[in-house]
C-alpha cells in the first residue's frame, strides 16, 4: 500500500511517499472485530504464515503459529502482516529511491524507532478500515511493538500477545548490538551507507553479524546437543551437516569444528537477502526502545495508559530476552491492576524457542487465542 504521508516520525524527521508490504490470512468479520496484527523481529517479514505459489522454501516465519486450526486460527481470526518501514522486504528502506532527491536512500534512510513502525501499522489499519484490534502479538521486537501498540492506541488494542520479550534492552544487549554493526560499518565495501552506488555489498560484515547474533539466540544446552566439540573431520562426506541436524557445508581448509561451519552457512545465507542499512536501523530501533524514558525510567507509570488485556510469555533458556525482563512488564501490568496471564516456559532452545514448536507454548497461545475469539463470537 502507497501513502503520500507525510508521516512524522520520532526523530523529528519525516517521510512522504512510502509504501508498506503487507499480507493477509483468514476473512475479516462483518463487524470487523476479529483482526489480529502480527509484528515482525529483527530479521522477519510481512509474510508470516503460508508457503508462495511455485516458490521453493517460502514458508512463512510463524508459519507454524499461524493458519487455519493452528494457535492463532485463521478461520476466526484475520491475521494482518506488515513488513516495518526501513525494512529490506517491500516497505520502503534505505535500498529504495528517496523521490525528494533522486537517489537511493542508504545511509540518508532516516532514524525510526518502535513507535514510528507502530503509526504507521497505525496508518495502514486506517485505510483497511480496522478501528480496534482483537488483538496485537509479536515475539522479541516484535513483542516490543505489541507492548507499545497498548501504550500509543489503547483504545485500538483488545489484547496483546507479548513473548519472549522485554521492556527495554540491558546493556549487554545494546553491546551485542554495537559490535555487530561495527562489522558492517567497517566493513570496506560499506562506503558509509552508500555502498548501492559502488555495486557491492558489505558481506563481510553482514556475515559476522548474523555469528553474533546467532550465538545469541541460541541456548549453550542446545549448542552442545547439537554441535558438541564435533570436528568436521569426524563426519566428512557427502552431508556434512547432518551430524548437527542442519543442512550446511563449508568447504574452507580453516573451519575445524562442526559450529564453525554452521555458523557461517548462517553467515554466508544472511549475507545474501539482508540489507546492512536495514540491519543498522532495525538494531537501532531495538536500543531505543524504552517506554520508561519519560516516565522517570518507572515502568510501572509507563504501562498505566494500557487498557489491553495480555498475555505474556518467556523460556527459561532465553538469556538475551531472559524471563526476568517478562517479569518486569508483567509485575508493571499488575501495579496498575491490568489483566494479565504469564507462563515461563522450560525449554531449552533459547530465544529462539518463540518460534518452534514447544507442546506447552503452543498450548498456551491456543487456549488464550480461544478465550479472545469467544469475545466477538458472543
Amino acid at each position: 500500500m502507497q501513502f503520500a504521508g507525510p508521516l512524522a516520525l520520532r526523530s523529528g524527521a519525516s517521510i512522504s511517499d512510502y509504501t508498506l508490504a503487507f499480507e493477509t490470512y483468514g476473512t475479516l468479520n462483518a463487524d470487523r472485530s476479529n483482526a489480529v496484527l502480527v509484528c515482525h523481529a529483527l530479521n522477519a517479514s510481512h509474510h508470516v504464515a503460508g508457503v508462495y505459489q511455485g516458490q521453493a522454501r517460502s514458508e512463512g516465519w510463524w508459519d507454524n503459529m499461524v493458519g487455519p486450526g493452528k494457535p492463532l486460527d485463521t478461520d476466526r481470526f484475520f491475521v494482518i502482516g506488515v513488513n516495518n518501514l526501513g525494512s529490506c522486504f517491500g516497505s520502503t528502506g534505505p535500498m529504495h529511491v528517496n523521490p525528494a532527491t533522486g537517489r537511493v536512500y542508504g545511509a540518508d534512510f532516516p532514524v525510526v524507532t518502535v513507535e514510528d513502525w507502530v503509526d504507521a501499522q497505525a496508518a495502514l489499519l486506517d485505510a483497511l478500515g480496522i478501528e480496534t484490534l482483537a488483538a496485537v502479538m509479536g515475539g522479541s521486537l516484535g513483542g516490543m511493538q505489541a507492548l507499545s501498540w497498548t501504550l500509543q492506541y489503547p483504545e485500538r488494542v483488545r489484547h496483546a500477545v507479548v513473548v519472549a520479550s522485554a521492556p527495554n534492552l540491558t546493556a549487554e544487549n545494546i553491546a551485542f548490538n554495537e559490535v555487530a554493526r561495527r562489522a558492517i560499518v567497517t566493513d570496506p565495501d560499506f562506503h558509509g551507507g552508500h555502498f548501492y552506488e559502488h555495486g557491492v555489498v558489505p558481506k563481510r560484515g553482514l556475515r559476522i553479524a548474523r555469528m553474533i547474533g546467532h550465538i545469541t539466540y541460541l541456548s549453550d544446552d542446545v549448542m552442545n546437543a547439537k554441535f558438541g566439540r564435533i570436528l568436521r573431520s569426524a563426519v566428512e562426506g557427502e552431508n556434512k551437516g547432518e551430524v548437527a541436524g542442519a543442512d550446511y557445508r563449508y568447504s574452507t581448509q580453516d573451519v575445524e569444528f562442526q559450529i564453525e561451519s554452521y555458523l557461517r552457512y548462517q553467515g554466508d545465507k544472511f549475507s545474501e537477502y539482508f540489507d546492512a542499512n536495514t540491519y543498522l536501523l532495525i538494531t537501532r530501533a531495538l536500543d531505543y526502545f524504552d517506554p520508561a524514558r519519560n516516565h522517570g525510567g518507572k515502568l510501572s507509570a509507563a504501562l498505566a495508559q494500557a487498557r489491553a488485556k495480555f498475555l505474556l510469555v518467556s523460556f527459561k533458556t532465553d538469556w538475551r530476552f531472559s524471563p526476568a525482563r517478562s517479569r518486569e512488564i508483567v509485575k508493571a501490568l499488575l501495579d496498575n491492576s491490568r489483566n494479565v496471564s504469564y507462563a515461563e516456559i522450560d525449554a531449552p532452545h533459547g530465544h529462539d524457542a518463540f518460534l518452534l514448536d514447544d507442546v506447552r507454548y503452543m498450548g498456551v497461545v491456543r487456549s488464550y487465542f480461544e478465550r479472545v475469539a469467544k469475545e466477538f463470537q458472543q
